[in-house]
């Protein structure tokens, strides 16, 4: 049993996938500054739009990437990572513009009012892992920008299960509110709960076909957050690539905290940690309960892997 939670990238092998839009071709990419003003021409539900720009060159804009999940996989670890390159710069805190509707309908402005000030040659990232669970996100990301590049970082199903009901636990206990156990979410009638919406999040087969109708697969990186745990670096450093930066972020900037349990960072001779609810333990779960977690996700995952052409060591 995983005893923290952190966590989600590969050489992207394409199986015979013909998504219902075009592909997008990498070469007629536009410059996020005109892509941005353009979206903003033809969405913006305000006349009256004006560039939020700062006195030192800098300006709110668009992301060129999303972290669309997923939940409980570690997006938050990888946020983080991505941070130590002097060429990111990222949203501190989960927008939610495409999946909760109150959002969405505030338009783009909103949007990009939500985004972190960022030159003309850096890349702007924001993470929601409920995105890769949304059915309405990929299309509305689709609309907003077909070139978008895409971060997944995915862990073993039956594990994100398990960091999924902690996490809830945990924040019932923080406010003294009763919570059951993990056994009567995961049991019904004797049999293994699939109703469970914790199960639902880690059918990554199901929730990937909906993304792959929109974005071919070499605009969707995925990364292993079970590798990301044990040895982050090369995981990072794939994402480098995918994104075509420049090689800034190196091993040096990474250290094992043998009291947290789970690598932390080191920039600039600051050392940084992620914050205290990460590398919570997992529930002690009867042996038996996770081979039935285990067996339940053994088809799915194999159906999973073959839409992706890769493999990941999952039970």
């Amino acid at each position: 049993m995983a005893a923290f939670l952190l966590g989600a990238v590969f050489l992207i092998v394409q199986p015979q996938i013909v998504p219902s839009r075009p592909a997008i071709n990498s070469n007629a990419e536009a410059s996020s500054q005109s892509v941005q003003r353009e979206l903003l021409k033809k969405t913006s539900q305000k006349n009256d739009f004006k560039e939020n720009i700062h006195s030192n060159g800098s300006c709110q804009q668009l992301p060129q990437t999303i972290i669309i999940g997923v939940r409980k996989g570690g997006t938050r670890a990888l946020l983080e990572m991505l941070s130590l390159h002097p060429d990111i710069a990222a949203a501190e805190s989960e927008v939610h513009f495409f999946d909760w509707e109150d959002h969405y309908r505030n338009g783009l402005q909103w949007y990009i009012n939500q985004m972190p000030f960022s030159y003309s040659h850096q890349i702007t990232v924001e993470k929601t892992p409920a995105y890769f669970t949304s059915p309405k996100v990929p299309e509305r990301v689709y609309n907003m920008n077909q070139s978008m590049r895409l971060l997944l970082i995915l862990r073993d199903p039956s594990e994100r299960v398990l960091s999924d009901y902690t996490q809830v636990f945990y924040n019932h206990m923080q406010k003294h509110k009763p919570y059951p156990s993990i056994e009567q979410f995961l049991i019904k009638d004797g049999e293994l709960n699939v109703d469970y919406k914790a199960i639902n999040r880690s059918l990554y087969y199901i929730h990937m076909q909906n993304w792959l109708k929109y974005f071919p697969l070499d605009h969707i990186h995925i990364v292993d957050g079970d590798k990301l745990i044990k040895d982050p670096f090369p995981e990072v450093e794939k994402v480098e690539r995918f994104l075509q930066l420049s090689p800034q972020i190196n091993a040096s900037n990474f250290y094992f905290n043998k009291t947290k349990g789970f690598y932390c960072l080191r920039d600039s001779g600051r050392e940084r940690c992620l914050h205290e609810s990460k590398g919570r333990a997992h529930p002690q779960v009867d042996n038996r309960l996770l081979e039935k977690l285990h067996e339940y996700f053994h088809e799915p995952n194999k159906k999973f892997f073959e839409l992706v052409g890769r493999t990941f060591d999952w039970h």
